[in-house]
């Protein structure tokens, strides 16, 4: 049975977005954009939710036929494309290629999602991380710390969720930086 997997960067006080949803902040090089790829390019299929979706939507499907896209910009492109992704929205009416369109977070569906995928989930977006976490629907967090104090913006974990017991399997400092820290639920 797979995983989910909740991969996602944060600043050091916490944020996943800045002021005005802001994320130029993230200190992405290829050093860990390359990381990110092997990451991603090895759980069998994305589950996101509706902002999350529409903003990779936006951009990924075709970054790959920019002159300019580097390897590790092309390599992604096409995780991207060729990976199912399970959109949680209750207002989009339809998704591009390669994409289901899911209503509500039901944990039997998610099971029969984890059987059907035995190389894990990467669940995206933190709205929708909060609701699998209600659940306890989270298998491993891979948080990534970028250096740097934003102050305010929005958290990565909400308030009130109340405690989960982790468990540290794994950490990994990038040469940007950024710090990689890896746990599993106890």
């Amino acid at each position: 049975m797979g995983k989910i997997i909740l991969s996602m960067s944060v600043s050091l006080d916490g944020y996943m977005e800045g002021p005005d949803r802001d994320i130029d902040w993230h200190t992405v090089d290829e050093e860990l954009h390359t990381h990110f790829n092997e990451e991603m390019g090895a759980v069998g299929a994305f589950l996101e939710g509706r902002v999350t979706y529409q903003l990779m939507e936006e951009y990924w499907p075709t970054a790959d036929e920019d002159p300019g896209a580097d390897r590790v910009t092309r390599d992604f492109a096409r995780i991207w494309r060729e990976k199912p992704k399970y959109v949680y929205s209750r207002t989009l009416q339809e998704a591009g290629p390669n994409a289901t369109i899911i209503r509500d977070v039901d944990p039997d569906d998610v099971a029969a999602l984890r059987e059907q995928y035995p190389d894990g989930l990467a669940v995206g977006g933190a709205d929708l991380a909060a609701v699998f976490g209600r659940y306890g629907l989270i298998d491993e967090y891979r948080v990534y710390v970028h250096p740097v104090l934003l102050g305010r913006g929005k958290p990565l974990f909400p308030e009130g969720e109340g405690r989960v017991r982790l468990r540290l399997t794994g950490t990994r400092a990038f040469g940007n930086g950024v710090v990689m820290l890896r746990y599993e639920r106890e």
